[in-house]
Protein backbone atom coordinates (compact mmCIF):
# COMPACT_ATOMS: atom_id res chain seq x y z
CA UNK A 1 0.00 0.00 0.00
CA UNK A 2 2.40 2.58 1.08
CA UNK A 3 4.32 1.67 -2.99
CA UNK A 4 1.06 2.42 -4.12
CA UNK A 5 1.00 5.53 -2.44
CA UNK A 6 4.08 7.23 -3.56
CA UNK A 7 3.57 5.91 -7.28
CA UNK A 8 -0.05 8.12 -7.32
CA UNK A 9 2.18 10.73 -5.54
CA UNK A 10 4.75 10.94 -8.47
CA UNK A 11 2.54 10.47 -11.09
CA UNK A 12 0.99 13.96 -10.06
CA UNK A 13 4.44 15.31 -10.79
CA UNK A 14 3.78 17.19 -13.62
CA UNK A 15 0.22 18.21 -13.31
CA UNK A 16 1.42 20.01 -9.84
CA UNK A 17 4.26 21.44 -11.90
CA UNK A 18 1.53 23.97 -13.18
CA UNK A 19 0.19 25.11 -10.29
CA UNK A 20 2.09 28.38 -10.69
CA UNK A 21 1.22 31.60 -9.77
CA UNK A 22 0.20 33.95 -12.70
CA UNK A 23 2.68 37.08 -11.76
CA UNK A 24 5.99 35.26 -10.01
CA UNK A 25 4.37 35.83 -6.65
CA UNK A 26 4.30 32.85 -3.40
CA UNK A 27 0.74 31.87 -3.57
CA UNK A 28 -0.55 29.72 -0.57
CA UNK A 29 -3.07 27.86 -2.90
CA UNK A 30 -2.42 24.44 -3.96
CA UNK A 31 -5.28 23.16 -3.94
CA UNK A 32 -6.65 21.45 -0.02
CA UNK A 33 -8.93 23.31 2.70
CA UNK A 34 -6.90 25.87 3.14
CA UNK A 35 -8.34 27.47 -0.25
CA UNK A 36 -11.68 27.46 1.68
CA UNK A 37 -10.39 29.86 4.98
CA UNK A 38 -7.98 32.43 2.32
CA UNK A 39 -5.07 30.57 4.05
CA UNK A 40 -6.50 31.40 7.70
CA UNK A 41 -4.83 29.09 10.66
CA UNK A 42 -2.54 27.38 7.75
CA UNK A 43 0.57 26.81 10.06
CA UNK A 44 -1.64 25.71 13.16
CA UNK A 45 -4.76 23.57 11.40
CA UNK A 46 -2.72 20.00 10.86
CA UNK A 47 -6.16 18.58 9.54
CA UNK A 48 -4.78 16.33 6.62
CA UNK A 49 -1.48 15.58 4.73
CA UNK A 50 -1.29 19.09 3.10
CA UNK A 51 -0.16 20.43 6.62
CA UNK A 52 3.09 18.83 4.79
CA UNK A 53 3.15 22.09 2.79
CA UNK A 54 2.42 24.78 5.59
CA UNK A 55 3.99 23.05 8.74
CA UNK A 56 5.15 19.43 8.67
CA UNK A 57 5.46 19.17 12.75
CA UNK A 58 1.48 19.09 12.42
CA UNK A 59 1.73 15.51 11.21
CA UNK A 60 2.21 14.61 14.46
CA UNK A 61 -1.73 15.23 15.18
CA UNK A 62 -2.85 12.60 11.99
CA UNK A 63 -3.29 9.30 13.13
CA UNK A 64 -1.80 6.25 10.80
CA UNK A 65 -1.25 7.31 6.89
CA UNK A 66 -2.87 9.62 4.98
CA UNK A 67 -3.08 10.86 1.56
CA UNK A 68 -4.63 14.54 0.27
CA UNK A 69 -4.51 14.99 -3.15
CA UNK A 70 -5.97 18.44 -4.64
CA UNK A 71 -6.52 20.20 -7.89
CA UNK A 72 -6.91 23.88 -8.73
CA UNK A 73 -8.12 26.18 -11.33
CA UNK A 74 -6.96 29.46 -11.33
CA UNK A 75 -8.15 32.17 -13.59
CA UNK A 76 -6.10 35.77 -13.54
CA UNK A 77 -8.00 38.75 -14.85
CA UNK A 78 -5.25 41.26 -15.74
CA UNK A 79 -5.43 43.73 -18.00
CA UNK A 80 -2.58 46.28 -19.25
CA UNK A 81 -3.14 49.55 -20.24
CA UNK A 82 -0.41 51.32 -22.11
CA UNK A 83 -0.53 54.90 -21.55
CA UNK A 84 0.59 55.76 -25.22
CA UNK A 85 -1.08 54.74 -28.42
CA UNK A 86 0.06 51.66 -29.34
CA UNK A 87 -1.44 48.49 -28.98
CA UNK A 88 -1.85 46.69 -25.89
CA UNK A 89 -1.74 43.20 -24.44
CA UNK A 90 -5.15 43.28 -23.01
CA UNK A 91 -5.67 40.24 -20.10
CA UNK A 92 -2.01 39.14 -19.63
CA UNK A 93 -3.13 35.94 -17.47
CA UNK A 94 -6.06 34.03 -17.92
CA UNK A 95 -6.20 30.52 -17.13
CA UNK A 96 -4.02 27.98 -14.83
CA UNK A 97 -4.47 24.02 -13.82
CA UNK A 98 -2.73 22.59 -10.71
CA UNK A 99 -2.44 19.60 -8.70
CA UNK A 100 -1.03 18.85 -5.54
CA UNK A 101 -0.47 15.61 -3.80
CA UNK A 102 0.66 14.85 0.20
CA UNK A 103 1.48 11.46 1.85
CA UNK A 104 1.97 11.16 5.33
CA UNK A 105 3.37 7.77 7.12
CA UNK A 106 3.63 6.88 11.20
CA UNK A 107 6.46 5.22 12.49
CA UNK A 108 5.18 5.57 15.42
CA UNK A 109 2.65 7.72 17.53
CA UNK A 110 5.59 10.53 17.92
CA UNK A 111 7.13 10.24 14.83
CA UNK A 112 5.48 10.78 11.08
CA UNK A 113 7.15 11.16 8.05
CA UNK A 114 5.81 12.65 4.78
CA UNK A 115 6.47 13.77 0.84
CA UNK A 116 4.05 16.89 -0.67
CA UNK A 117 4.61 17.09 -4.51
CA UNK A 118 3.16 20.77 -5.47
CA UNK A 119 3.82 23.92 -7.05
CA UNK A 120 2.68 27.37 -5.41
CA UNK A 121 5.37 29.50 -7.36
CA UNK A 122 5.95 30.46 -10.63
CA UNK A 123 5.30 33.69 -13.74
CA UNK A 124 2.99 33.02 -16.42
CA UNK A 125 2.10 35.84 -18.62
CA UNK A 126 0.80 36.13 -22.20
CA UNK A 127 1.58 39.41 -24.18
CA UNK A 128 0.96 38.09 -27.56
CA UNK A 129 1.48 40.57 -30.31
CA UNK A 130 1.40 43.93 -28.86
CA UNK A 131 3.21 47.39 -28.98
CA UNK A 132 6.48 45.57 -26.86
CA UNK A 133 6.77 41.99 -28.52
CA UNK A 134 10.33 42.93 -29.18
CA UNK A 135 10.47 42.88 -25.40
CA UNK A 136 8.43 39.90 -24.08
CA UNK A 137 5.41 37.56 -25.88
CA UNK A 138 5.38 35.33 -23.61
CA UNK A 139 7.11 34.52 -20.02
CA UNK A 140 6.90 30.96 -18.07
CA UNK A 141 8.08 29.93 -14.74
CA UNK A 142 6.72 26.31 -14.10
CA UNK A 143 8.04 25.65 -10.92
CA UNK A 144 8.15 22.06 -9.01
CA UNK A 145 8.64 21.51 -4.95
CA UNK A 146 9.66 17.47 -3.88
CA UNK A 147 9.46 17.90 -0.04
CA UNK A 148 9.84 14.85 2.33
CA UNK A 149 9.56 16.10 5.91
CA UNK A 150 9.85 14.27 9.25
CA UNK A 151 7.76 15.21 12.46
CA UNK A 152 8.76 14.64 15.81
CA UNK A 153 6.19 14.79 19.38
CA UNK A 154 8.16 16.21 22.06
CA UNK A 155 6.04 15.52 25.36
CA UNK A 156 2.63 16.41 25.43
CA UNK A 157 2.36 20.02 24.06
CA UNK A 158 5.40 20.63 21.26
CA UNK A 159 6.67 18.74 17.78
CA UNK A 160 8.75 19.92 15.35
CA UNK A 161 9.06 19.00 11.77
CA UNK A 162 10.67 20.13 8.53
CA UNK A 163 13.04 18.94 5.82
CA UNK A 164 14.65 20.53 2.46
CA UNK A 165 12.79 21.09 -0.56
CA UNK A 166 13.86 19.60 -3.87
CA UNK A 167 12.63 22.65 -6.38
CA UNK A 168 12.94 22.44 -10.12
CA UNK A 169 12.58 25.22 -12.49
CA UNK A 170 11.69 25.52 -15.99
CA UNK A 171 11.61 29.10 -17.39
CA UNK A 172 10.64 30.34 -21.14
CA UNK A 173 10.69 33.46 -22.71
CA UNK A 174 9.48 34.37 -26.14
CA UNK A 175 9.84 37.62 -28.10
CA UNK A 176 9.80 38.78 -31.59
CA UNK A 177 12.97 39.65 -33.22
CA UNK A 178 14.28 41.42 -36.85
CA UNK A 179 14.60 38.13 -38.14
CA UNK A 180 11.59 36.66 -36.62
CA UNK A 181 10.13 34.91 -32.88
CA UNK A 182 12.47 34.30 -31.03
CA UNK A 183 12.59 31.56 -27.82
CA UNK A 184 14.65 30.78 -25.02
CA UNK A 185 14.79 28.51 -22.48
CA UNK A 186 16.12 27.00 -19.43
CA UNK A 187 15.77 24.68 -16.43
CA UNK A 188 17.36 24.38 -12.90
CA UNK A 189 17.38 22.90 -9.70
CA UNK A 190 17.19 25.16 -6.54
CA UNK A 191 17.36 23.36 -2.78
CA UNK A 192 15.97 25.71 -0.03
CA UNK A 193 14.55 24.23 3.99
CA UNK A 194 11.36 24.15 5.57
CA UNK A 195 11.27 24.34 9.88
CA UNK A 196 8.45 23.98 10.84
CA UNK A 197 6.56 24.46 15.28
CA UNK A 198 3.55 22.82 16.98
CA UNK A 199 2.22 24.07 20.26
CA UNK A 200 -0.79 22.24 21.74
CA UNK A 201 -1.91 24.51 24.64
CA UNK A 202 -4.85 21.95 25.16
CA UNK A 203 -7.41 19.45 22.82
CA UNK A 204 -9.23 22.93 21.89
CA UNK A 205 -6.07 25.69 21.31
CA UNK A 206 -3.10 25.18 19.24
CA UNK A 207 -0.55 27.45 17.50
CA UNK A 208 2.13 26.78 14.19
CA UNK A 209 5.38 28.51 13.36
CA UNK A 210 6.86 27.93 9.89
CA UNK A 211 10.11 29.21 8.54
CA UNK A 212 10.52 28.44 5.15
CA UNK A 213 14.27 29.79 3.42
CA UNK A 214 14.39 31.27 0.47
CA UNK A 215 15.00 29.82 -3.50
CA UNK A 216 17.32 31.02 -6.05
CA UNK A 217 17.13 29.73 -9.70
CA UNK A 218 19.73 30.88 -12.14
CA UNK A 219 18.55 30.98 -15.59
CA UNK A 220 20.75 30.99 -18.29
CA UNK A 221 18.44 33.31 -20.56
CA UNK A 222 19.50 36.79 -21.94
CA UNK A 223 17.53 39.48 -20.76
CA UNK A 224 19.01 42.62 -22.60
CA UNK A 225 17.04 43.85 -25.56
CA UNK A 226 17.16 46.98 -28.12
CA UNK A 227 13.41 47.61 -29.23
CA UNK A 228 14.32 48.86 -33.26
CA UNK A 229 10.27 49.41 -33.36
CA UNK A 230 10.44 51.94 -31.03
CA UNK A 231 11.54 55.57 -31.67
CA UNK A 232 14.14 56.19 -30.03
CA UNK A 233 15.71 52.22 -30.34
CA UNK A 234 15.21 52.20 -26.53
CA UNK A 235 16.99 49.15 -24.33
CA UNK A 236 15.24 47.06 -21.68
CA UNK A 237 16.10 44.63 -19.33
CA UNK A 238 13.83 41.99 -18.15
CA UNK A 239 13.55 42.92 -14.03
CA UNK A 240 13.92 38.78 -13.33
CA UNK A 241 16.41 39.15 -10.71
CA UNK A 242 13.01 38.93 -8.24
CA UNK A 243 10.98 36.77 -10.31
CA UNK A 244 12.65 33.78 -10.56
CA UNK A 245 13.31 33.59 -6.52
CA UNK A 246 11.26 33.22 -3.51
CA UNK A 247 12.27 35.40 -0.22
CA UNK A 248 12.28 33.54 3.07
CA UNK A 249 9.25 33.60 5.12
CA UNK A 250 7.92 32.91 8.41
CA UNK A 251 4.16 32.16 9.52
CA UNK A 252 2.76 32.23 12.65
CA UNK A 253 -1.18 30.58 13.06
CA UNK A 254 -3.55 30.06 15.75
CA UNK A 255 -6.21 27.65 15.52
CA UNK A 256 -8.96 27.48 18.76
CA UNK A 257 -11.78 25.19 18.89
CA UNK A 258 -14.86 26.91 20.58
CA UNK A 259 -17.09 24.14 21.05
CA UNK A 260 -18.40 21.61 19.18
CA UNK A 261 -19.24 23.48 15.87
CA UNK A 262 -17.32 26.28 15.98
CA UNK A 263 -13.38 27.03 15.62
CA UNK A 264 -12.03 29.91 14.82
CA UNK A 265 -8.47 30.79 13.08
CA UNK A 266 -5.73 33.13 12.59
CA UNK A 267 -2.63 34.24 10.85
CA UNK A 268 0.58 36.75 10.93
CA UNK A 269 2.97 36.35 7.98
CA UNK A 270 5.84 38.07 6.56
CA UNK A 271 8.38 37.26 3.88
CA UNK A 272 11.41 39.00 2.46
CA UNK A 273 11.43 40.63 -0.23
CA UNK A 274 13.77 43.65 0.18
CA UNK A 275 16.36 40.70 -0.44
CA UNK A 276 16.03 41.58 -3.83
CA UNK A 277 15.79 44.17 -6.63
CA UNK A 278 14.87 44.61 -9.84
CA UNK A 279 17.22 45.20 -12.76
CA UNK A 280 18.43 48.36 -14.48
CA UNK A 281 16.50 49.57 -17.48
CA UNK A 282 18.61 51.73 -19.86
CA UNK A 283 15.53 53.67 -22.17
CA UNK A 284 17.29 55.84 -25.22
CA UNK A 285 20.32 55.81 -22.99
CA UNK A 286 19.09 57.26 -19.96
CA UNK A 287 19.28 54.64 -17.03
CA UNK A 288 16.25 54.28 -14.48
CA UNK A 289 17.13 52.57 -11.27
CA UNK A 290 14.87 50.48 -9.95
CA UNK A 291 17.30 48.53 -7.48
CA UNK A 292 15.13 49.66 -4.39
CA UNK A 293 12.03 49.59 -5.50
CA UNK A 294 10.60 46.38 -3.75
CA UNK A 295 10.04 46.37 0.25
CA UNK A 296 9.29 43.78 2.83
CA UNK A 297 5.47 41.80 2.88
CA UNK A 298 3.19 41.44 5.81
CA UNK A 299 -0.02 38.91 5.74
CA UNK A 300 -2.64 38.58 8.28
CA UNK A 301 -6.23 36.14 7.63
CA UNK A 302 -8.92 35.43 9.93
CA UNK A 303 -11.30 32.49 9.70
CA UNK A 304 -13.77 29.76 10.64
CA UNK A 305 -14.98 26.43 10.70
CA UNK A 306 -18.99 25.44 10.97
CA UNK A 307 -19.50 21.96 12.01
CA UNK A 308 -23.12 21.80 10.60
CA UNK A 309 -23.98 18.41 10.29
CA UNK A 310 -21.17 15.23 11.25
CA UNK A 311 -20.48 14.75 8.50
CA UNK A 312 -20.24 18.36 6.50
CA UNK A 313 -18.04 21.29 7.73
CA UNK A 314 -17.56 24.77 6.33
CA UNK A 315 -14.95 27.25 6.07
CA UNK A 316 -14.40 30.97 5.20
CA UNK A 317 -11.73 33.36 5.51
CA UNK A 318 -10.49 36.76 4.98
CA UNK A 319 -6.82 37.82 4.09
CA UNK A 320 -4.74 40.67 3.44
CA UNK A 321 -1.04 40.84 1.65
CA UNK A 322 0.72 44.02 1.56
CA UNK A 323 2.45 44.96 -1.62
CA UNK A 324 6.24 44.13 -2.37
CA UNK A 325 6.42 47.68 -3.85
CA UNK A 326 7.41 50.42 -1.74
CA UNK A 327 5.56 52.80 -4.88
CA UNK A 328 2.65 51.16 -6.76
CA UNK A 329 3.43 53.79 -9.55
CA UNK A 330 6.80 52.50 -10.05
CA UNK A 331 5.80 48.84 -10.97
CA UNK A 332 7.77 46.00 -12.67
CA UNK A 333 5.47 45.16 -16.82
CA UNK A 334 6.34 41.65 -15.98
CA UNK A 335 5.14 41.68 -12.13
CA UNK A 336 1.83 43.25 -11.71
CA UNK A 337 1.47 43.02 -8.13
CA UNK A 338 -0.30 45.36 -5.18
CA UNK A 339 -2.15 45.20 -1.45
CA UNK A 340 -4.17 41.78 -2.07
CA UNK A 341 -7.49 41.04 -0.39
CA UNK A 342 -8.30 37.75 -0.14
CA UNK A 343 -11.92 36.24 0.67
CA UNK A 344 -12.79 32.46 0.53
CA UNK A 345 -15.36 29.80 1.06
CA UNK A 346 -15.63 26.01 1.07
CA UNK A 347 -16.96 23.13 2.27
CA UNK A 348 -15.64 19.37 3.52
CA UNK A 349 -17.85 16.01 3.45
CA UNK A 350 -16.97 12.91 5.11
CA UNK A 351 -17.87 10.16 2.93
CA UNK A 352 -16.93 7.27 4.94
CA UNK A 353 -14.70 7.42 8.19
CA UNK A 354 -11.60 6.85 6.38
CA UNK A 355 -12.34 9.19 3.58
CA UNK A 356 -13.81 12.96 2.39
CA UNK A 357 -13.89 15.35 0.01
CA UNK A 358 -14.27 19.12 -0.25
CA UNK A 359 -14.48 22.09 -2.25
CA UNK A 360 -13.42 25.57 -2.31
CA UNK A 361 -13.55 28.76 -3.95
CA UNK A 362 -11.23 31.95 -3.67
CA UNK A 363 -11.32 35.66 -5.18
CA UNK A 364 -8.04 37.96 -5.00
CA UNK A 365 -8.22 41.36 -5.75
CA UNK A 366 -4.87 43.17 -5.83
CA UNK A 367 -4.25 47.24 -6.46
CA UNK A 368 -3.16 48.78 -9.49
CA UNK A 369 0.06 49.13 -10.18
CA UNK A 370 1.74 51.48 -13.14
CA UNK A 371 4.70 50.91 -15.27
CA UNK A 372 6.13 54.80 -15.53
CA UNK A 373 9.13 56.25 -17.26
CA UNK A 374 9.10 54.06 -20.33
CA UNK A 375 8.10 54.07 -24.14
CA UNK A 376 5.89 50.66 -22.92
CA UNK A 377 4.71 52.62 -19.77
CA UNK A 378 0.92 51.42 -18.95
CA UNK A 379 -1.54 50.20 -15.64
CA UNK A 380 -2.60 46.77 -14.50
CA UNK A 381 -6.02 48.18 -13.36
CA UNK A 382 -7.02 46.22 -10.10
CA UNK A 383 -5.91 42.49 -11.08
CA UNK A 384 -8.24 39.95 -9.89
CA UNK A 385 -7.29 36.00 -9.40
CA UNK A 386 -10.18 33.45 -8.90
CA UNK A 387 -9.43 30.03 -7.52
CA UNK A 388 -11.49 27.17 -7.96
CA UNK A 389 -10.27 23.82 -6.05
CA UNK A 390 -11.44 20.29 -5.23
CA UNK A 391 -9.52 18.02 -2.64
CA UNK A 392 -9.65 14.16 -1.47
CA UNK A 393 -8.26 12.82 1.67
CA UNK A 394 -7.85 9.39 2.54
CA UNK A 395 -7.54 7.52 6.17
CA UNK A 396 -5.08 4.04 5.55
Amino acid sequence: MKKTLIKVACGLALVCSVQASASGLYLYEVGTEDVGLAGAGQAARAQDAGTIVNNPAGLTRLPGDNLTLGGQALYGDAHYNLDGSGKGPGNVIGWFPGASSFISHSINDDVKVGLGIYGNYGLGLHFGDWAGSQLIKDSTLIALTFQPVIAWKIGDKWSIGGGPGINYGLFSLKRDTDDGEQKSDDHDWAINGKLGLMFELNDATRFGLTYTSKTKYDFNVKTDVTLTRLSGNPTYSLPLSAAVQTPQQLMFSAFHQINNQWAVLGDLGWQDWSAYSDSETSVANRSLQSKERLKDTWHTALGVQFQATPELRLNSGIAYDSSFYKDQNNTSITMPSGDAWRWGAGAQYQLTKQSSIGGAFEYMKMASSTVSGSALGGTYDHPNLYFYTANYSYLF
